[in-house]
């Protein structure tokens, strides 16, 4: 069951944890679940809608470091 956790973005059992990320063969941390926002909110900073796209996995490198996106159907939990 989906809970909302605001600002569009969902709980998930695996949010903080290590995650493979295997779209892009990458391991990283599970930030967020939560949908991408639009080319016109990130250039107005306006809110958008999640409606417009379903969410998707934010992820981060273990050490820090740009944070990427992938379909949460990508994502599995590693040992930790």
């Amino acid at each position: 069951m989906k809970s909302a956790l605001g600002l569009a973005h969902e709980d998930h059992p695996l949010l903080g944890h290590r995650v493979l990320d295997t779209a892009h063969h990458v391991i990283g941390v599970l930030r967020a679940v939560a949908p991408e926002p639009t080319t016109e909110a990130q250039r107005t900073l306006a809110p958008f809608l999640p409606e417009v796209s379903d969410p998707v996995a934010w992820l981060a490198p273990e050490r820090g470091g740009r944070e990427w996106t992938t379909p949460i159907e990508s994502i599995q939990e590693v040992d930790q």
